[in-house]
């Protein structure tokens, strides 16, 4: 089992309110949950207006599928034209073999 956290830092420039912003963040939760099958929750700067910290948890069988799916979830972000991502920090977690 190969498994990785992503800590995705995101800019919601067109947010005016926190209900704006969470319009957006459900929209990119779902569409990662939905879509990837993956874990994703807002876990930083629930009071900001127009930034988020999103944490997102991925499981793969393999080393090979488990950088295709972080790949996959960085291009979903990046083409997201509500959203700006900030940064992505990533922590890979150790088979205890």
């Amino acid at each position: 089992m190969h498994a990785a956290a992503l800590r995705v830092e995101l800019r919601i420039p067109e947010a005016r309110s926190l209900k704006a912003k969470r319009r957006v963040l459900h929209s990119v939760i779902a569409d990662l949950r939905n879509r990837m099958s993956l874990s994703v929750a807002e876990v930083d700067h629930h009071d900001e207006w127009q930034r988020s910290t999103v944490g997102v948890a991925i499981v793969a069988a393999g080393s090979a599928e488990l950088e295709k799916r972080i790949t996959a979830v960085k291009r979903l972000l990046s083409e997201r034209a509500d959203l700006e991502v900030i940064q992505i920090g990533m922590s890979h977690l150790e088979d205890p073999e």
